[in-house]
């Protein structure tokens, strides 16, 4: 009976998690045959669910409108994904420590003992790791706005704040009226997180750190969202590098030029680097590490021609790094 019970709830769950199931998908995703499968539909709508067939020639089913379901419904690896996902959040967005530990206690409240005690085994701690170049953690409030503006399609007007996280008032050096534009697509990329917009007037395409935006309250003009695919999303971010990225905080910054298209070297710079495109064969790089050694190494790995080297520092640790790697090549 406790396994049919199981069963009848992970159903539920799989029939409110799509539009539409063909029979035999559920019927596999579930382990039964396809009699079981409609006994189990009929205890659904025995209980008061509104579980409707899909007629034609594969057939399946469709959870209908105007059924009383229960607040939650999660199977085992639902419920620990959420758990999961829930003690990881606070590394990428201020604020919601409290929620995430009230949330937590929720979920595990509701959990039979035996979820709960697997649940209880994914205790997460995160540390920092110095070669993730981390980005600001991003405020919640933040992404509650500009989420909603997405949603509701509205534009959105914000100020951007400069790599220093100031926002120059007008009349001081560097100001920038408030940016109004329509949000499309929130993307992480990286450990950071990114808005793809598009600017209504001139039709082009732009991507924002959503770390430097400072939202305005008052919703825009209502718009009509224009569809974005896996590829699209690729471009604006991972090989775009105008996408609002700063230099990381560390105490070695240097600068080379990089005998490489500046979309092939946004793909693969780490997270804290700035790339300015030069030509469509050139680019410029900009780079943090804890030394100048980790600096210059992570230049070699794009495995280019570097001119134009920048601080004196970072020409030196080229020229120890190339001393020792000789030296390393005498004595093989």
């Amino acid at each position: 009976m406790a396994d049919t019970s199981e069963r009848i709830l992970r159903l539920l769950s799989l029939l409110s998690a799509r539009v539409e199931w063909p029979g035999s998908e559920l019927a596999q995703r579930l382990n039964v045959s396809s009699r079981t499968l409609r006994r189990d539909v009929e205890t659904l709508r025995d209980l008061g669910y509104p579980v409707h067939a899909i007629k034609g020639p594969r057939g399946g089913y469709r959870l209908g409108a105007g059924g009383k379901l229960p607040p939650l419904v999660l199977d085992d690896d639902q419920a620990i994904a959420i758990a999961l996902a829930l003690q990881t959040a606070p590394d990428s967005v201020t604020g919601i420590d409290d929620a995430v530990a009230r949330a937590l206690t929720t979920l595990r409240q509701v959990m039979p003992a035996r979820l709960r005690a697997a649940s209880d085994a994914f205790e997460v701690t995160s540390l920092r790791n110095y070669w993730e170049f981390s980005a600001p953690p991003i405020d919640v409030a933040t992404l509650q706005i500009v989420g909603a503006a997405i949603r509701t399609g509205h534009t959105l007007r914000f100020d951007y704040a400069t790599p220093q996280g100031d926002v120059p008032a007008p009349g001081d050096p560097g100001f920038q009226p408030p940016r109004e534009v329509e949000p499309h697509h929130l993307v992480v990329w990286a450990g950071r997180w990114y808005l793809i917009t598009r600017d209504r007037q001139h039709q082009t395409w732009s991507t924002y750190r959503v770390d430097r935006i400072r939202p305005k309250t008052s919703a825009g003009a209502s718009f009509t969202p224009h569809p974005l695919t896996a590829d699209d999303l690729n471009r604006l971010v991972v090989q775009n590098p105008d996408r609002g990225d700063t230099p990381g905080q560390w105490q070695c910054v240097g600068s080379a030029t990089l005998n490489l298209p500046a979309d092939v070297v946004a793909r693969w710079a780490p997270g804290g680097s700035v790339v300015t495109p030069i030509d469509p064969s050139h680019c410029r790089l900009t780079i943090g590490g804890w030394s100048w050694a980790g600096v210059a190494g992570l230049f070699i790995t794009f495995d280019t021609d570097l001119s134009d080297i920048n601080p004196p520092a970072l020409q030196n640790a080229f020229r120890i790094t190339g001393a020792r790697l000789q030296d390393a090549t005498r004595e093989t």
